[in-house]
């Protein structure tokens, strides 16, 4: 009998416009190896993605800006053409938090784990997280919400330089306005133009505090939270480098046992009743060693394929082995293997490692798409360069201050319970 259900399809949903989205490359390939029939729905028409041998089918996404219900419609065309129930596998934020808002409507199209609809979009938005954190006892960093430039500036003052600003719900953010999730603020004068672009970036600025990177500090954790809430198919990870660097994806990982953050995650996903993929960010202050949780992603991380265990068990097999009523056999963790995104980490890549090591675009049983990566590559890069030597847009107006109150504070910070 084969490993999975070949009769059930799956749907791959990413609403992110990023043609470089590895993690759609592996989710592909971890079912379609396995004998599923993959469809994605997806801007892929120049993503190395729409060459891999493992993709069915390719489906028109969802308009920019899509709401949940523009979503919905787009879900229910791809499920009149499939015509019998998928597996839904939602791989951004954005298609995490609408396919929660949609579950009763999607219900009949689409196997889906059975979480509250709200959830997915809680712990996604950044704010809500650090609330969440607070109420389970989760360590997470000093979050402080502004609500006028004179607080954001002033946030300096408690937090410290650099600070952390991120945007409480980043898959909200435009395309094409400079704007990032999460960028450090170097200065009191930086965060209070931040503040300013809230408008534009349709969510509230959060400002954080600091904690610094290092060796063994930036841990990540992926799971699959099953029906009965137990997880499955994990493991946890070491960042060994970022792209960008200190504040952005993994590009080079390690599967590396870690109990304690183990314990958090199964913690925080217990206590929310979460049912499906996971993926967690943690940051260990070397000062206290405590582990503080950075970001609770709805959905499988990019870099997933890398705890992929002895029997070929990974989040998203589970996910379609739980949905579909099979058994989920796990096989022994691979620790130390390791997980390269070459396109961020080429000379990595190139190094011969005495580990198991996967690849995010080249594998030899499809190698159209890695052959195809290296073109885009070249293409992004120098637009890329273009586009920094050109001036940058006047900065938009600044508006009237309103009346000045203390900041809110969102934190499980123990150092700050004190003061």
């Amino acid at each position: 009998m084969p490993l999975l259900d070949t009769s059930v399809p799956a749907v791959l949903l990413r609403i992110d416009r990023n043609p470089f989205h590895h993690g759609t490359l592996g989710a592909a390939r971890s079912l379609g190896r396995a004998g599923v029939e993959v469809h994605v729905v997806a801007d892929s028409a120049e993503s190395p993605v729409c060459r891999s041998r493992f993709v069915h089918h390719l489906h028109a996404p969802p308009p920019p800006g899509a709401g949940a219900r523009d979503v919905a419609v787009a879900l229910r065309r791809v499920a009149a053409h499939i015509a019998r129930p998928a597996v839904l596998v939602p791989l951004d934020d954005a298609s995490a938090v609408a396919v929660g808002r949609a579950h009763r409507e999607l219900a009949p199209h689409y196997l889906l784990p059975d979480t509250p609809g709200v959830l997915p979009e809680h712990v996604a938005d950044k704010a809500a997280l650090a609330a969440m954190c607070a109420s389970a006892g989760i360590t997470h960093p000093l979050t402080l919400i502004p609500d006028s430039p004179a607080q954001a500036a002033g946030a300096a003052r408690r937090l410290g330089l650099p600070m952390v600003a991120k945007w409480s719900r980043p898959w909200l953010l435009p395309a094409g306005r400079g704007l990032r999730s999460t960028v450090l603020v170097d200065s009191a004068q930086q965060a209070r133009e931040l503040y300013l672009r809230a408008g534009e970036a349709a969510s509230p600025l959060l400002l954080q505090r600091y904690l610094p990177p290092g060796r063994d500090r930036d841990w990540f954790f992926h799971g699959y939270a099953d029906r009965s809430g137990a997880v499955r198919a994990s493991g946890s990870g070491r960042k060994r480098r970022a792209w960008p660097r200190t504040t952005g994806l993994t590009s080079v990982g390690c599967w590396t046992s870690n109990q304690r953050v183990r314990a958090l995650a199964e913690r925080l996903t217990g206590e929310l009743g979460y049912r499906g993929v996971f993926d967690l960010d943690f940051r260990r202050c070397e000062v206290t060693g405590r582990y503080h949780l950075l970001d609770f992603n709805p959905r499988p991380g990019a870099q997933f394929r890398l705890f992929t265990d002895t029997a070929g068990l990974d989040v998203v097999r589970a996910l379609h082995l739980d949905l579909t009523r099979r058994p989920l056999r796990e096989g022994a963790p691979q620790e130390g293997r390791m997980f390269v995104v070459e396109n961020y980490a080429p000379f990595t890549a190139l190094r011969t490692v005495r580990h198991e090591r996967e690849l995010a675009w080249h594998a030899p049983d499809d190698p159209a798409p890695g052959r195809a990566l290296w073109a885009l590559w070249y293409r992004h890069v120098s637009r890329r360069i273009r586009e920094r030597l050109v001036p940058l847009p006047a900065q938009a107006a600044r508006r009237p201050l309103p009346a000045l109150r203390s900041p809110a504070v969102l934190t499980d910070d123990k150092e700050e319970s004190s003061h």
